[in-house]
């Protein structure tokens, strides 16, 4: 039998879509298992539709369900065909998981009530941030309130980080006037640690640090970074942007738990030396070492 080999592309591929499908089951399971329940208004169309259904009795699922597909139409005819394609299928699959999820989280929510409500709060948090983290790494949404951000940045003029704030606030404040200034407060919590997640899926945990260095004691240096520290570095030319002197900046990478000894290190060598130290979220090429587990 002819086994199929995957091309680099197809991997890739696949791996995105599982991580998107992945995401937007947590995002729904988050909604059943933490939101709902709880009464907790995170922003977006789900939080709009819990607010609706204490003050109307609309359900809110329902609610989710019809926005979603309005604002699926609202984006086709006012963003155009290019920017809906990316949000089609997360309108199409978050109502339907939010519907699926429903069963698991009763079957869940036994196991994951608490008597401390700032539990629930941290687990609601990580769950949405892990989850939003998979579906944004890849540059897909799931819709519904992404769209009334996108319209708002075409019809207003407003950026996409004012409107996501914009549009949050109006919702978590909906929120707080139905059910509670406590209720807000935990949902402004929960957006703080999921965003925190967020940006650790998106861009990666630093476990390094990159410096930057320029000393008159460059040979000095160079030789603490390859003797002492067992790691490669980059040479590169520079003129003063005062004092017009030709010199040299050495670029190199220290591990996070090396960083306070290396710099002790370099201004023993150069009590004047200017370093620049920046977080480092991936190292690839170039000379590892063994002893060195971030490279």
């Amino acid at each position: 039998m002819k086994k199929i080999k995957l091309s680099k592309d197809n991997i890739d591929l696949i791996i995105t879509g599982a991580s998107f499908v992945l995401g937007t089951f947590g995002l729904a399971l988050c909604y059943n298992l933490f939101y709902s329940p709880n009464k907790l208004v995170v922003g977006g169309m789900t939080g709009l539709g819990i607010v609706i259904q204490e003050v109307t009795g609309f359900n809110a699922q329902l609610f989710i369900y019809v926005s979603s597909f309005i604002l699926l139409i609202a984006s086709y005819f006012w963003l155009g065909k290019d920017e809906t394609k990316r949000i089609v299928i997360g309108t199409f699959l978050y109502p339907l998981f939010i519907t699926f999820t429903k069963p698991i989280a009763n079957v869940l929510l036994p196991y994951l009530t608490f008597h401390e409500m700032l539990v629930t709060v941290v687990l609601a948090g990580l769950l949405y941030g892990f989850s939003n983290g998979l579906v944004y790494k890849f540059g897909y949404s799931t819709g519904g309130s992404d769209v009334l951000v996108r319209l708002g940045c075409k019809f207003f003029h407003i950026s996409e980080g004012q409107g996501v704030l914009f549009i949050n606030i109006l919702i978590i404040m909906a929120g707080a006037f139905v059910f509670g200034v406590e209720t807000a407060v935990y949902a402004i919590i929960i957006i703080v640690i999921g965003s925190i997640l967020v940006d650790k899926i998106i861009i990666g945990i630093s476990d390094s640090k990159k410096f930057m260095i320029y000393t008159r004691e460059a040979k000095d240096v160079r030789r603490l970074i390859e003797e002492t520290f067992k790691t490669g570095f980059t040479i590169f030319p520079t003129v003063g942007g005062y004092s017009h002197i030709r010199g040299a900046m050495i670029m190199c990478v220290i591990s996070n738990r090396d960083v306070n000894l290396f710099k002790e290190k370099l201004l023993e060598i150069d009590s004047n030396a200017f370093f620049v130290i920046s977080d480092c979220y991936q190292v690839q090429g170039g000379i590892k070492r063994s002893n060195l587990p971030f490279m």
